[in-house]
């Protein structure tokens, strides 16, 4: 069995810990309390090691690395079966493929939190761990936020049952109208969720973290009130409009979702703000208007959360590099008036790994979905170059060219062809070679 312990992040750890724990032992100097701090450094280690097997022994280190690995290949499995193009779209559980994307991106988390806490625990540092650490031994059994995925399921089980609830309490039938009404009130009233206009948090972008915590991006709650209202068996399809994502119930008479009542009509209620603001092009539509919008499948919609966490997690990664653009480095490689390239000192900013890292996850799952992408390949592709991937750049971005526009293509070549050089003279240094190669 594995124990997911939370702890906290490594710059936490350190200034929390480092100034009242944290000793130096001079090895040039005798000091009459070297035992006593060993002893200390022993106690501490020894404690520490049945919360972090990793720390503890080389065996249990390469179990786990191994376990970690299978559970984040099981969770990226069991999405890519429940989104697969091999059963029909509407036997696609949007709350299950999301709740699958958690999984995985949590287990890469959790194994990199242990890992930093058993560098901690071998630097003689103090770590904290979770008394409420909890036992998993599967991905169906790994808590997120406290829940299992069947969990999170229940969950929005027992928010449809609090509709059904409310309808009763009322001696309201089954009407359209009536039962989005109960809706609105369970999930924006009672439980009080409510859109985030801005993503700067991951709570905002799991789905088991908006169900927690109540605030998430507006794709998030258009997937728990589509998920919710499948259970009251009503079907509710949605369309991108501009830059919103909208939701509305399959209905032969839309006209009666713009009826206003109570200042706000039933749309702009189920929509938000942006039904009501006359800058987005949702304020324009109209019952008849609505009829001709595309309808989103499930798998589109799967697709949109993940091109929001590719966003949210690569704004993330670059945070101290405002600026930068996944494309940036395609201009400065085509622009033929710029010196050559030195290419064994690429101009590759620093950005934060782990974010970096969930960001490609997300790419992946999201070229599963939609693998003729030309324009997603590309961004993958850069994405393994910022994080010095540089052979998976090259594959991706080579297939990228093949897909692409002309223009496209053109302005990609020179790139590849400095990237595999790059890739050659790393392998060339790996073998114990200096001399470095100039591309002209």
């Amino acid at each position: 069995m594995l124990c997911t312990v939370y702890c906290m992040p490594a710059v936490s750890m350190v200034s929390q810990t480092f100034a009242a724990d944290h000793f130096f032992i001079r090895y040039d100097h005798h000091h009459h309390h070297d035992h006593t701090d060993l002893r200390r450094w022993r106690s501490r280690t020894t404690a520490a090691a049945s919360a972090y097997p990793l720390f503890s022994n080389p065996k249990a280190s390469s179990s786990r690395h191994k376990f970690y690995q299978e559970a984040l290949k099981t969770a990226r499995d069991k999405f890519a079966r429940e989104i697969s193009f091999q059963s029909e779209d509407k036997d696609v559980s949007l709350a299950k493929a999301l709740l699958y994307v958690a999984a995985e991106d949590e287990t890469f988390m959790v194994f990199n939190r242990e890992m930093d806490a058993c560098s901690f625990l071998n630097e003689g540092i103090n770590v904290c761990s979770s008394s409420n650490a909890r036992e998993w031994d599967s991905v169906e059994q790994m808590p997120l936020d406290g829940k299992t995925i069947s969990e999170w399921l229940s969950e929005l089980d027992a928010i449809a049952k609090e509709v059904e609830a409310e309808l009763v309490s009322r001696d309201i039938g089954c009407h359209l109208v009536e039962v989005l009404q109960a809706v609105n009130l369970v999930l924006f009233e009672l439980r009080g969720f409510k859109r985030s206009p801005v993503l700067v948090d991951s709570k905002h972008s799991y789905l088991h973290l908006v169900l927690s915590f109540g605030c998430g991006s507006a794709i998030l709650l258009s997937i728990i009130y589509i998920e919710v209202c499948r259970r009251l068996g009503l079907t509710i399809v949605g369309s991108r409009v501009g830059e919103d994502f909208l939701i509305w119930p399959q209905t032969t008479y839309p006209e009666e979702l713009f009826k206003v009542t109570s200042g706000h009509s039933l749309f702009a209620v189920v929509n938000g703000r942006c039904v009501e603001d006359p800058r987005s092009m949702a304020s324009d539509l109209t019952g008849s208007s609505l009829l001709g919008l595309e309808i989103a499948s499930n798998r589109d919609i799967v697709g949109i959360a993940l091109a929001n966490l590719i966003r949210f997690h690569w704004k993330c990664a670059s945070r101290s590099n405002l600026d930068l653009m996944l494309t940036s480095p395609l201009r400065h490689a085509h622009n033929a008036d710029e010196k050559p390239n030195k290419i064994n000192k690429p101009n590759v900013p620093l950005l934060r790994p782990q974010d970096l890292k969930l960001a490609i996850m997300a790419s992946e799952r999201l070229l599963i979905l939609q693998p003729h992408n030309w324009a997603l390949r590309r961004d993958h592709g850069m994405m393994l170059y910022y994080n010095r991937e540089y052979g998976k750049a090259v594959q991706e971005l080579s297939i990228c060219m093949a897909f692409a526009p002309e223009e496209e293509a053109e302005l990609l070549e020179p790139f590849v062809e400095k990237l595999h050089l790059m890739r050659l003279e790393s392998s060339w240094k790996s073998l114990g070679h200096t001399a470095s190669m100039t591309v002209k």
